[in-house]
């Protein structure tokens, strides 16, 4: 049977499969769609089933971090496992997040207990913060002793522009998660700076939270209509050459040279077979790519000037 390709996550120097597995379409009632223990139990193991081997969480995303902790804690040495930190342990997804030294401690202890893990592999700031919000009370600090304390390995940053920029220049962080896809290629120069600084790259939205098969889905940080504008504009539908929408937008993202992994939510287990055989093809050619973003661009799809940041 294939396998994934693995990449290096940034300087890091650990081994990361191109599809990792979003735990957020874990979370439940009444963040989400319900979904039921044997779901959970039959979606995580087929992850870990099909060869994935990097998974990303949040105390955010509802019953996620505990189904993980229930169903394979006893596969723990088989992934890779992302969190975040700044969210406040109990409160409902989409509360505001506090960063002192308390709560970033708190928060982590907490996701330690519901994985039934002594670490984390990556804990990541839930909010693209300045360096003066990082620092005022305390909560970078505490993410780098932790770290230096060995209950995370790793520390980054749920990223985007303008913040990201400062970020990279701190020095300090060891992996960036930032928004990208060919509808949203505002970050694609972001990035390669990134990865040229040494940082992993975990790529969050990289099917655009499935807007290409289902245009009635909201994402976030794009107004509107926007992807289907840009879908149509950019006369995508021509260069599918047998591929569904899904597979071009995956092996789309997965072009990306700067590319580590990218994150793919889903509870649905068609639907992750589906993913991992988009990925097992691995990126488009190249001149499918080029031809892409030439298009793109007209639609407003494209990097964003860092000096214009």
């Amino acid at each position: 049977m294939p396998e994934l390709a693995k990449r290096a996550l940034g300087r890091t120097g650990l081994e990361v499969t191109i599809l990792g597995f979003g735990a957020m379409e874990l979370r439940g009632e009444p963040g989400g769609p319900a979904i039921s223990d044997h779901q959970a139990e039959q979606v995580l193991n087929a992850v870990l089933d099909a060869g994935i081997n990097f998974i990303d969480t949040s105390i955010d995303y509802g019953r996620s971090e505990e189904l993980i902790g229930r169903f394979i804690a006893h596969r723990r040495s088989e992934y890779f496992l992302a969190s975040k930190c700044g969210c406040v342990p109990g409160a409902p997804m989409g509360a505001e997040h506090v960063h002192t030294a308390e709560n970033i401690r708190a928060g982590v202890e907490q996701s330690l207990r519901r994985m039934k893990t002594d670490y984390l592999d990556l804990v990541q700031f839930h909010r693209s913060l300045t360096r003066r919000q990082f620092e005022e009370h305390g909560a970078l600090e505490a993410a780098l002793s932790l770290k230096k304390a060995g209950k995370v390995r790793l520390v980054g940053v749920s990223a985007v522009l303008p913040q990201l920029i400062e970020q990279i220049e701190m020095g300090v962080f060891d992996a960036f998660q930032i928004p990208y896809s060919a509808l949203q290629r505002e970050h694609e120069a972001a990035i390669s700076r990134a990865s040229a600084a040494g940082a992993g790259i975990i790529i969050r939205g990289g099917v655009a939270r499935g807007a290409p098969t289902d245009w009635q889905r909201s994402y976030y940080m794009l107004p509107g209509n926007t992807m289907r504008e840009r879908w149509e504009q950019a006369g995508l539908d021509e260069l599918l050459d047998g591929m569904t929408r899904a597979e071009f937008m995956l092996r789309f993202t997965l072009s990306n040279p700067d590319l580590d992994t990218t994150i793919v939510g889903t509870k649905d287990l068609g639907h992750l077979r589906e993913n991992v055989a988009a990925a097992l093809k691995g990126p488009l050619p190249e001149s499918v790519v080029r031809e892409a973003k030439r298009r793109l661009d007209k639609t407003g799809s494209r990097p964003l000037p860092l000096n214009q940041t």
